[in-house]
């Protein structure tokens, strides 16, 4: 046999040890989660929210999991309540969770409530 195969063939196998081990989990999501509900919510002279509460934070359930804090929330004629927070996974690879604020849509002032983007 040649020499120069047999140290190719050599050198292959004791590479593949080496080269298994850089083999990481691949992560598929088949099923996108649906699209939120409307993500604005109309409050014509509404009072601001109060300042955000504090929370304590627990650990988390899961590594994978996002922490989503608390959040005031329109409540109509019952005015704004406190949402609390809590830990949740991400609806899908890359999501980021937005807090909600102030912004204007069609000439009203509106609240945009929190989401995932």
């Amino acid at each position: 046999m040649n020499k120069n195969i047999l140290k190719k063939s050599i050198l292959a196998a004791a590479l593949v040890p080496l080269l298994a081990g850089c083999v990481e989990r691949e992560v598929v999501y088949r099923d996108r989660p649906a699209p939120p509900p409307e993500q604005t919510t109309v409050v014509e002279e509404a009072p601001a929210p109060p300042a955000p509460q504090v929370e304590v934070v627990p650990v988390a359930p899961d590594p994978t999991f996002v922490w989503v804090g608390g959040e005031w929330i329109w409540g109509g004629p019952r005015g704004w309540y406190w949402g609390p927070g809590h830990w949740g996974p991400r609806p899908h690879p890359g999501a980021v969770w937005v807090h909600g604020g102030w912004g204007y849509h069609g000439g009203h002032r509106v609240w945009v409530r929190s989401h995932w983007h």
